[in-house]
């Protein structure tokens, strides 16, 4: 059945193709010319011979039209839904969606048959269509742009909602702005949904209102949609401080069922942390919860920690650019212990320094499922990306992505991090740019990533006082690598002959110079001399050529602990 999906309609090579550039290029959403031309591709497989239509009937070209095009739009809108949680994603993830879930609805309407079909054989119509017409469960009126609304237009815009026996499960009225009017006017449909809303959007939607009718406004939502078991809520983008959080307690006070929670460019201070701890009832079936760009500090980050604490089911934790320093960040630190679920984890942007990386390097060895971890800027230093990086190499995670930026990580971590990598053999992207690792540490690293690693996609090694030796090992590392999409060593003292050496390296392997990034802030001629010379002793003084020489030889004995 895969097999035939995958010929139907071809996708999994377009999105292949997208997938190796996916560091280079945005991948979604797709231009107007793309869906059409996958629902051309999809139209002319449901009306073809195949295994299905000799089983249950041929479609139509009209039918296989129609149904092609509601195909093309449920997964569309599918995938779509999913790259805006994930805003800093390149859109590869979205396209593959995108290609599921439409090879999932065709092999649906191949077996289903044409309409009218009297095979009692067949299977059962599936949720998803309905007499060939998918169920609409998502009412989104997201699209377009920014706007504000009135009382009239959301009884207009509003109208499918209060349709009798309509199938709506999810709501989105994220980027237009509700007036009190039109809060009154969305009031009775949203408590008429009250029994079958699980999905609930309401990120930015407030946007440019008096704070007076803000707040109104989202008291109506509040007390309208109070009693939903929602599983997913979206309180994003709205400037709500703790009184806008307080005037959505009536609908956070009912939750107890809720599996994701994004609080994200709320501007939640410490105050409106507390308010969020108070009013939430229960979070044990919270897996997903989000709080990014906001000014919750220390004290607000121990607020937060608590619900972190209570959330054993969790597996998606963000707490990025919340301003939080030592303190906090070794309060969720600990609180982190308590979910052995995690699989990622975003702390991007926070002041932890080294204390709070410490002990955070004791959470994450009890994380046994960590998939993506992302501790860049972080202020760790040497002592506590060491003991991060111990803590990962003795974990059974199988890691994907790991992220060290901006940590002034120097030559003394490089072998413990060397150790993490070699243990993770799963690595899909590792970042370490903006560090001080040189060409000593650069050695020491990419040593390590010689030896298997088939799934590194991506190497970040930038702005890392790099020069020749350090470049040309890393071409080295990646060159034959299946899949290699991106290796960035720019911003780096990478000579005009040594850029040279790394293309020909490069050119030499199985993945040519495409996978090669921009070197538009490399320079040539910078660096600190006396740095230079202090790493790499006496041969600095006879050139940079013996410089590698030396550094190489320096890894002779070098053993990578296990």
């Amino acid at each position: 059945i895969l097999f035939c999906a995958r010929n139907a309609w071809a996708m999994d090579k377009v999105a292949d193709a997208l997938s190796t550039r996916s560091f280079t290029i945005k991948l979604w959403p797709p231009s107007q010319k793309t869906r059409l031309m996958l629902v051309e591709r999809m139209t002319k497989n449901l009306s073809s011979v195949s295994i299905f239509s000799k089983k249950y009937g041929l479609l139509t070209p009209e039918e296989a039209e129609e149904n092609a095009k509601q195909i093309e739009d449920v997964a569309f809108a599918a995938a779509n839904e999913h790259h805006e949680k994930e805003p800093d994603g390149d859109g590869s993830s979205a396209v593959q969606l995108y290609a599921k879930e439409s090879s999932k609805l065709m092999l649906e309407v191949l077996k289903r048959g044409p309409k009218g079909s009297k095979d009692t054989q067949g299977p059962e119509v599936p949720r998803s269509i309905d007499n060939g017409v998918p169920r609409k469960t998502v009412f989104d009126i997201s699209g377009g742009s920014r706007a504000f609304i009135d009382g009239s237009e959301a009884q207009e815009l509003l109208s499918p909602l209060a349709e009798t026996g309509n199938s709506y499960t999810k709501i989105c009225f994220s980027n237009r702005s509700f007036g009190v009017d039109a809060a009154r006017v969305a009031e009775p449909i949203l408590r008429s949904l009250r029994g079958q809303l699980t999905e609930v959007d309401l990120s930015d939607f407030i946007a440019g209102r008096p704070e007076t009718d803000a707040l109104e406004v989202m008291s109506i939502f509040s007390s309208s949609l109070e009693g939903c078991l929602l599983r997913y809520l979206d309180l994003s983008n709205n400037a709500l401080g703790e009184k806008g959080v307080r005037a959505f307690g009536a609908l956070l006070q009912s939750q107890r069922d809720l599996e994701e929670l994004y609080f994200m460019n709320n501007g939640i201070s410490e105050e409106a942390a507390q308010a969020i701890r108070e009013l939430l009832p229960s979070t044990d079936k919270l897996k997903v919860l989000h709080f990014h760009n906001n000014m919750t500090g220390d004290d607000g980050a121990v607020s937060l920690s608590e619900i972190v604490q209570s959330s054993a089911a969790l597996e998606d934790f963000r707490c990025s650019s919340t301003r939080v320093g030592s303190d906090g960040g070794i309060a969720l630190a600990n609180a982190l212990s308590a979910c052995k679920n995690i699989k990622k984890l975003d702390l991007r942007d926070n002041m932890f320094g080294v204390e709070a990386g410490v002990a955070l390097s004791k959470s994450v060895s009890v994380h046994a499922n960590l998939a993506e971890l992302y501790l860049s800027y972080l202020n760790l230093e040497d002592e506590g990306t060491i003991a991060i990086s111990n803590a990962l190499k003795g974990s059974t995670s199988t890691l994907r992505v790991l992220e060290l930026a901006g940590n002034e990580i120097t030559v003394k971590s490089a072998g413990s991090l060397a150790a993490c990598v070699a243990t993770n053999q799963s690595l899909e992207k590792l970042n370490l740019s903006e560090n001080e690792l040189k060409d000593e540490g650069c050695l020491v690293l990419c040593k390590a990533l010689e030896g298997g690693h088939d799934n590194l996609k991506e190497l970040d090694l930038s702005s890392n006082s790099i020069r020749r030796v350090g470049a040309k090992v890393s071409a080295q590392a990646v060159a034959n690598k299946p899949g290699f999409a991106l290796l960035n060593i720019d911003g780096n003292f990478i000579s005009e002959e040594g850029i040279d050496e790394v293309k020909d390296i490069l050119k030499a392997g199985s993945n040519s110079i495409s996978v090669l990034g921009p070197l538009d802030e490399n320079d040539p001629e910078g660096g600190d001399e006396d740095e230079e010379e202090e790493e790499s002793s006496k041969a600095a003084e006879d050139g940079e050529a013996e410089a590698g020489e030396e550094l190489e030889s320096k890894l002779q004995d070098l053993k990578v602990e296990q």
